[in-house]
């Protein structure tokens, strides 16, 4: 992490208090998320002009560059969003966490966003009800987007294709270790689960087909539990530098299948498409949509990806805590099939 500065710091902490600082400790704390940057929670007493004690919390975000598949600017994305007027999209009820400060270090290619902490509800304490909540504020967020197209937005030149998702699978797809894998003999996967993801395959022009004709809207492309934040009846979301243009329903994908409340998959599949359906309707007419494809988009996205971190499962660990990783992942595919049979 970046060496944290103490005229940074005062100037962060005057404008995130509303007072002038003039002097402040502080102690950091590594946080869970930024899967490839550095996120530190910050906190101390920071002292005003009037000799008054503050207590504070603040998060620093440190972003060096590097390069995601088919996205090689994504690393400094949330800085552009945060420089930009982005966060006038949002409403009081479903928002990204406040931003008090951005710098980029050109020489080191890296960024600092210091940015409010959010105490709230995350992860897989998350609620049905909870669910249901996000997937609707989502879906009134595009619904909006799609519908008022902001000029501001559509000039925003720092955002991933549309294509992404496509290129993704067929990036694992012709992968041969995994396509490989769930046709071999030696698979140890379940067969009517390989079916499923070979079924996929073979029907991918045609699905991509389908997919191509929902409407193009503004994704989040991480929106999964751990980035989504429950607190005084508003959704908080974190972790904006995969967004860019999708398809509709392509972060409902993300919400079900992405390390989420696998016993409750099913369930919560068929809470939360209505519920997205429901707030995107507010703003955009989708009647005529009866094939909202989220199903084949769960397979598309997460399919040989959890084949891979089924077969990646325990890398030198011990052989229960493999056993058991492995069996979350068949469990996760094995629920996945279970909404193909309900549909």
């Amino acid at each position: 992490m970046s060496e944290i500065t103490a005229e940074t710091l005062t100037q962060v902490l005057s404008k995130m208090l509303g007072t002038k600082i003039i002097c402040t400790d502080f102690q950091t704390k590594p946080l869970h998320g930024g899967t490839v940057g550095d996120v530190q929670l910050v906190t101390g007493n920071a002292q005003t002009t009037d000799s008054g004690m503050l207590p504070y919390k603040i998060v620093l975000k440190t972003q060096k560059k590097f390069e995601r598949y088919s996205d090689p600017d994504s690393w400094r994305r949330e800085y552009d969003f945060y420089k930009s007027n982005f966060g006038a999209l949002f409403s009081e009820s479903f928002r990204w966490p406040e931003c008090y400060h951005v710098e980029m270090n050109e020489e080191e290619n890296e960024t600092q966003i210091w940015m409010e902490y959010i105490d709230g509800i995350s992860g897989l304490d998350l609620t049905g009800d909870m669910y249901e909540r996000a997937a609707e504020e989502l879906g009134r967020f595009q619904g909006k987007l799609y519908a008022e197209q902001p000029a501001f937005l559509q000039s925003l030149t720092n955002l991933s294709k549309v294509d992404y998702m496509k290129n993704f699978y067929l990036h694992y797809r012709s992968w041969n270790r995994v396509y490989d894998y769930i046709r071999s003999d030696d698979c140890e996967i379940p067969k009517h689960i390989c079916k499923m993801l070979i079924d996929i395959d073979e029907n991918a022009d045609e699905i991509f087909n389908r997919i191509e004709k929902l409407p193009i809207v503004l994704c989040h492309r991480d929106f999964w539990v751990a980035n989504i934040f429950y607190s005084d009846g508003k959704t908080i979301l974190m972790d904006w530098d995969t967004t860019g243009w999708g398809y509709l329903g392509e972060d409902m994908a993300s919400l079900i299948a992405d390390e989420a409340d696998i016993e409750n998959m099913v369930e919560y599949y068929h809470r939360c498409i209505p519920a997205y359906y429901k707030g995107f309707s507010e703003y955009a007419d989708i009647s005529h949509i009866t094939d909202n494809c989220v199903y084949e988009l769960i397979l598309l996205m997460f399919g040989y990806r959890l084949v891979e971190w089924y077969m990646d499962a325990g890398s030198g660990n011990k052989l229960q805590e493999t056993d058991d990783e492995r069996t979350l992942h068949i469990h996760t595919l094995q629920k996945i099939f279970e909404i193909r049979n309900e549909q």
